[in-house]
């Protein structure tokens, strides 16, 4: 499941149009709603640390877990940069340890999808059942099986810029429900000269009853999902789902 070598130097700075400060109110305000005004946080699956800076600045004590070195290093040197007082675990998200529990885990911008089993989900949740808090909340999203399938999937993307380029082609493969994509990067060293690498990426896409069936074999309960486009219920054509559970148990 390893990814993100030498794409996480670039990262950034293909993902400059997210808006992780819409998704850091939104989880904020979904924590809220929840009585969770601090505390301790995970960030599941946390990548070059944005969205923990963002969230350590709105007054959570943050923990951070992925597994790739290279995106963890460069959270490193933001959090070097900002001073704020995040832990970053390289850890597999499917079998991450804590010293605790926490009041809430976060896990968006897809990387649920990283999962190509549901097995793989289910046994990711039993651990975040573990580590939360009693009455401790899940908050998450993930790619729909009809984005890869119909939106997605077969496709080619191509960004150009100064600085450096990509090509993403993509291959859905209907029978697993994976889909594979194959990323060329170029970056530009001095002159005109270029580095080019490339990335081997899977990803499964997964319909809202096949997420609550994980969240529930591992013990959690489920309490809402909503469409993140909309903000509404989730349809047949929703893209990106975001769900919200909740620890009843262990």
């Amino acid at each position: 499941m390893s990814t993100y070598g030498d794409f996480a130097r670039v990262y950034d700075i293909f993902m400059d149009q997210t808006p992780y400060e819409e998704w850091c109110a939104r989880l904020v305000g979904i924590l809220k709603e929840f009585g969770l005004t601090n505390g301790l946080v995970l960030d599941l699956g946390c990548g070059t640390g944005t969205l923990t800076e963002l969230l350590s600045e709105a007054g959570y004590e943050m923990i951070g877990v992925d597994n790739s070195e290279a995106m963890l290093n460069i959270a490193l040197e933001k959090r070097n940069r900002s001073g704020q007082d995040i832990l970053y675990l390289l850890q597999d998200m499917r079998e991450f340890e804590l010293y605790g529990t926490v009041r809430a885990i976060i896990s968006v911008c897809d990387s649920i999808n990283y999962l190509l089993t549901q097995e793989d989900i289910t046994a990711t949740f039993r651990l975040v059942n573990n580590y939360l808090d009693p009455g401790g909340i899940l908050i998450f999203d993930f790619n729909t099986d009809y984005k890869y399938r119909e939106i997605i999937g077969d496709s080619t993307i191509a960004e150009n810029r100064e600085e450096c380029s990509f090509i993403w082609e993509n291959y859905y493969h209907e029978e697993e429900g994976i889909n594979e994509y194959d990323l060329t990067v170029f970056v530009r060293k001095e002159g005109n000269d270029f580095h080019r690498f490339r990335e081997n990426h899977y990803q499964r896409g997964y319909t809202l009853t096949q997420i609550i069936a994980c969240l529930r074999a591992a013990g959690l309960e489920f309490v809402r999902a909503f469409d993140e486009a909309t903000g509404g219920p989730v349809s047949k054509d929703s893209e990106r789902v975001y769900c919200i559970a909740r620890e009843r148990g262990k």
